[in-house]
């Protein structure tokens, strides 16, 4: 699978050559001429990185950054910056950003910050897609498996839900199978993993 570099640049001829300098170690490019541009034109990719010059007109890419993650679209991003900028840049960094590179800047230092980034974005979409499973399988249980769901994965034992809930400790029990079926858990540990991948607020035992 190609990785995409996206580069995010008001200078033509930086656009240009770092395309070239990309495309030629095997990366697929595309390029922009502001941050406004690439917010119009992006579509998502599986594995890709934007490479942002933290100087441009109406949007810098310090703010392209904030806007990023404003949208949640989990795009790792590396900050191109002058030698005076390097203090926007390390607030950058601060927000999230994968790295920041000096011009004129090192090829082997951009490489090397581009497979962080792209590192980055496969955990990010491998992340992104297991919320998303566990998201569904959870779309699956009735109002009584998820509330028997909320319980295990708070720790609390059978006849503590059957007694909050007011079923017998058998009827927790096929609930809990069906639970457990249902999610694809394997285990409890595994269970909660999920709530967790699900961002289901875990209540405290007892």
């Amino acid at each position: 699978m190609t990785s995409t570099i996206f580069i995010v640049d008001d200078d033509a001829a930086v656009r240009d050559s770092l395309s070239a300098l990309l495309e030629a170690d095997g990366f697929a490019t595309e390029t922009f001429e502001s941050a406004k541009a690439f917010l119009a034109g992006y579509r998502p990719k599986d594995a890709c990185c934007v490479i942002a010059d933290i100087r441009m007109p109406d949007m810098d890419g310090l703010e392209l950054q904030e806007e990023l993650i404003r949208r949640a679209w989990g795009l790792p991003v590396i900050i191109v910056t002058g030698h005076g900028d390097v203090p926007l840049a390390v607030r950058a960094m601060k927000a999230g950003a994968v790295d920041f590179i000096e011009k004129p800047f090192d090829d082997d230092v951009l490489r090397a910050s581009i497979e962080r980034g792209i590192a980055q974005s496969k955990r990010t979409r491998g992340e992104s897609a297991l919320t998303q499973e566990v998201a569904a399988r959870i779309a699956e249980l009735t109002a009584r498996e998820r509330e028997v769901m909320e319980h295990l994965v708070a720790g609390r034992p059978n006849k503590v839900i059957a007694h909050r809930m007011d079923i017998s400790p058998r009827t927790v029990e096929v609930h809990r199978g069906r639970v457990m079926e249902k999610m694809h858990a394997r285990s409890l540990s595994d269970l909660v993993r999920m709530a967790l991948a699900a961002k289901i607020e875990i209540p405290a035992p007892g």
